[in-house]
């Protein structure tokens, strides 16, 4: 033997862990940002991924940062916190959510996680059964697929709508559905349609999930980030129809992401989700999962009573202005469909007609060129299933995301195929 070499080791790299990785947005940005032409003097304009904490105009509050300092001094939180949150966070987040259509949330229902995609990591662990099958939105939030193919989950696409608001085709879930679903996920407001669905709706899905027999995934990362006709309506309020497993964080209507602070909230008046064990599945699980940092929930129940609602109302007026700008730009270029204009969270999803495009061939290409030649970020639609589309935020500073629509559209204009 040398060097170490030798057909005698027992170890290999997972390739199931290759395989959920190739999902994941941070995957695409990855392979887009490495395309980047170095020699572009030009800024970069980022309108791929939802982080819009990075510019002036997206700051967290003050409140909150005072909050984490007065939590820092105070020594009392460099200790390990309790596996599912502290009591005291805990009961912020009931009393927080509690406001909402005026539905009472204990804190025993309350589990507080490292940001919202450890919500969903505990929630798909305790539902991962053999032979189990999950019904996931097409397109939607891709760490969903990258979670349930690690956890060994099938995943069953079921579509959205786009000239319906992209609302859930229920037809279709009925038509996949099985003795072996466990759950469907609603992202709503939409990660990454911008939709925002009504109280109609969200009942028809709560009662085709009861006929069907598994529970809902409600996903309200950017609950109350709403700027059209319909107002954020949370999935709990149908508990008495069907089990609910919501999940939220501080990451966007709080513009905390870096903080890591999620919460997964159970909702279900009639005790089903006690009586097949998911209750004490999901405590079992944090028992074997990292906490959330202590001195970010010391910090919470400051946070929640004390940041001003003009701050919030702030937020929702420059993502009203900047959703109305991207799409007005957007669909009025050529190879470009725009079948919703976004009333919530902070994208829009567009429909590449690639007949009008030469030497494009599909959404990848569109996003690599457009990365090189423009140095402009947006993000394909193959990671969320839908091909040929792109995903792009528009929360970002107003100015930049007018830069680069602009460059966007010069992009298009010299790749347009010649008449």
């Amino acid at each position: 033997m040398e060097n170490g070499k030798t057909a005698n080791w027992n170890f290999k790299g997972d390739e199931t862990v290759k395989k959920a990785s190739a999902w994941t947005i941070k995957f695409a940005l990855k392979t887009l940002r490495e395309n980047l032409n170095a020699n572009d003097k030009r800024a970069v304009i980022p309108l791929g991924y939802g982080d819009p904490s990075q510019f002036p105009s997206f700051k967290p509050s003050k409140v909150a940062e005072e909050a984490v300092i007065d939590a820092i001094q105070s020594g009392k939180f460099h200790c390990y916190a309790p596996g599912d949150g502290t009591p005291e966070a805990k009961r912020a987040i009931a009393d927080h959510l509690s406001r909402d259509h005026g539905m009472e949330i204990s804190p025993k229902d309350v589990f507080l996680t490292l940001g919202g995609r450890q919500a969903i990591d505990i929630m798909l662990t305790v539902l991962a059964r053999p032979g189990a099958n999950i019904l996931l939105p097409k397109p939607g939030y891709s760490f969903y697929e990258a979670r349930s193919t690690f956890s060994q989950l099938e995943i069953r696409h079921y579509d959205l709508l786009p000239e319906q608001g992209w609302e859930v085709d229920l037809s279709h879930v009925e038509a996949l559905a099985d003795d072996k679903t466990v759950a469907i996920a609603i992202i709503n407001p939409g990660n990454p349609c911008g939709n925002v669905y009504t109280y109609e709706h969200l009942q028809k899905v709560a009662e085709t999930a009861k006929k069907l027999g598994f529970l809902v995934i409600a996903d309200e990362a950017y609950a109350h980030l709403t700027f059209g006709k319909n107002p954020s309506v949370p999935m709990r309020v149908f508990s008495s129809i069907v089990p609910v497993l919501t999940l939220g964080s501080l990451s966007k209507r709080w513009m905390l992401p870096g903080w890591r602070l999620g919460w997964l909230v159970t909702s279900d008046q009639n005790g089903i989700l006690q009586r097949h064990g998911i209750i004490d599945s999901i405590k079992s699980c944090l028992d074997i999962t990292p906490e959330p940092v202590n001195f970010i929930q010391a910090a919470l129940p400051k946070m929640l009573k004390e940041i001003p609602e003009d701050y919030h109302l702030r937020t929702l007026n420059l993502l009203r202005e900047t959703a109305d700008v991207c799409y007005d730009r957007l669909k009025d270029i050529p190879c470009f469909i725009c079948p919703y204009k976004p009333e919530g969270s902070m994208f829009v999803m567009v429909k590449l007609n690639l007949s009008l495009l030469e030497g494009i061939n599909n959404d990848m290409e569109f996003c690599l060129k457009l990365a090189n030649e423009e140095s402009v970020v947006v993000l394909p639609g193959h990671p969320m299933g839908l091909k040929n589309w792109l995903r792009v935020t528009f929360a970002v500073e107003l100015s930049l995301l007018e830069d680069g629509l602009e460059r966007i559209r010069a992009f298009c204009a010299r790749h347009a195929k010649k008449q």
